[in-house]
């Protein structure tokens, strides 16, 4: 059944004349879109006074934070030297290749300007990100199915399916299914679920919560995953890069719990100046008052 439906999946969406759009591409837009429709109502509900402006500003440094982030990512964490040797296809974006990982650390980077434009704590910024940039994740993975790409080990599982091309003809685990399902709508709803409560909880619990979750089920689905060709298996033949990479996840997210745990700070909104008031003219001797 499920190779069936990936048989009939096309990558391209549609195409006006020269301009091809490919699901891939949608996916990213339509993450942020609703990342940003989340943040907006997550924000409003814990009462923060974030403005249209500071979620511009916020979306903006994010989405330049998350494209460089995860391209720079795969570069140095996938490339396996190529892209030393060839300097100029690193600017390929259309021929693809993006890293989580970088793009995480992208958007923290994005985040943390972000937070110095806006005058809103950096770990308010994260926690909201963290709600919801399970979105984003969610139809990212759906894409790289619909792309045939990131494909997982051989399974004799009726939901096998055949990817043809590099992956050959043998049935594999839909992967990017599982990390869709784990690492978006579950990660999600358990984030979005926990940010209802109001007061919110302290600065730092979603994005603690977020990296503790997500380098778990990236870890467990990297079993069912087959390693990219360039590298393989690394450390006596078991572990992927993948999984390096999200063990520090782990021991970061559970980190940054027990901080909000301990601090308890609360979620701020803008931190924005404001201009003491007039000092007052003393009254002349003659004024009746």
């Amino acid at each position: 059944m499920l190779n069936e439906i990936y048989q009939n999946l096309d990558p391209v969406a549609f195409s006006l004349g020269p301009l091809v759009v490919r699901w891939y591409g949608l996916a990213y837009v339509l993450g942020f879109a609703l990342a940003a429709f989340v943040i907006y109502r997550v924000a409003k509900r814990w009462r923060l006074g974030m403005t249209e402006d500071d979620l511009l500003t916020l979306m903006v440094c994010a989405i330049i934070g998350v494209v460089l982030g995860a391209r720079a990512g795969y570069v140095l964490f996938y490339g396996d030297g190529y892209y030393f040797a060839h300097p100029l296809e690193i600017f390929a974006f259309n021929q693809g290749g993006m890293s989580f990982h970088g793009g995480l650390a992208g958007l923290l980077a994005g985040g943390a300007v972000a937070a110095r434009l806006t005058e809103i704590p950096f770990l308010t910024l994260a926690d909201l990100g963290a709600i919801a940039a399970p979105l984003g994740l969610f139809f990212g993975r759906c894409a790289n199915f619909v792309n045939g790409e990131l494909w997982g080990a051989p399974t004799d599982w009726p939901i096998g399916v055949v990817f043809g091309g590099a992956a050959g003809m043998m049935p594999r685990h839909p992967s990017q299914l599982y990390e869709a399902v784990l690492e978006g709508l579950v990660i999600f709803c358990v984030l979005f679920a926990l940010s209802r409560k109001m007061p919110p909880r302290p600065r730092g619990t979603f994005v603690g919560a977020f990296l503790l979750l997500y380098g778990v089920f990236r870890f467990l689905i990297e079993f069912v995953r087959e390693p990219d060709a360039q590298l393989g298996y690394l450390w006596g033949g078991w572990l992927t890069m993948g999984q390096v990479l999200s063990a520090p996840l782990v021991i970061a997210g559970v980190a940054m719990l027990v901080y909000a745990a301990k601090r308890k700070l609360p979620q701020e909104g803008p931190r924005r100046f404001v201009r003491p008031p007039e000092p007052l003219e003393p009254a002349s001797p003659e004024d009746p008052s």
